[in-house]
């Protein structure tokens, strides 16, 4: 029988994709943000209010949130995962890492619907 080590952030195709994924959805959603404020120019903080009231633009913004969340998971797991090796160390960075990316995503829930 031969015992398989897992040594290193090797997850394949799947993980590659989600990465390339996500930076293409930040990218277009930060293009589309910098067109606003270079043609609407706000001013002051009702100005951004009014610039964010929009469903679809609360829309866009969560889905930004949630593939910078998800984009910065992967990418920070496999660091992790490359080098730290104790167990016990990387375990508790990525719990880490998940509540804080949790606690953001959820703030930022808040902040586009509360």
């Amino acid at each position: 029988m031969v015992k398989r080590i897992v040594v290193g952030a090797h997850y394949g195709l799947r993980d590659w994709l989600v990465q390339r994924v996500t930076a293409v959805i930040m990218a277009l959603y930060a293009v589309l943000a910098l067109t606003w404020v270079l043609i609407e120019r706000p001013a002051d903080a009702s100005a951004w209010q009014h610039g964010l009231h929009g469903r679809g633009v609360r829309i866009a913004t969560f889905l930004f949130v949630l593939s910078l969340a998800w984009h910065a998971w992967i990418g920070l797991r496999d660091i992790f995962m490359d080098y730290i090796k104790p167990v016990g160390v990387r375990l508790a960075c990525e719990v880490l890492v998940i509540v804080a990316l949790l606690a953001q995503v959820l703030w930022a829930a808040e902040i586009l619907w509360g």
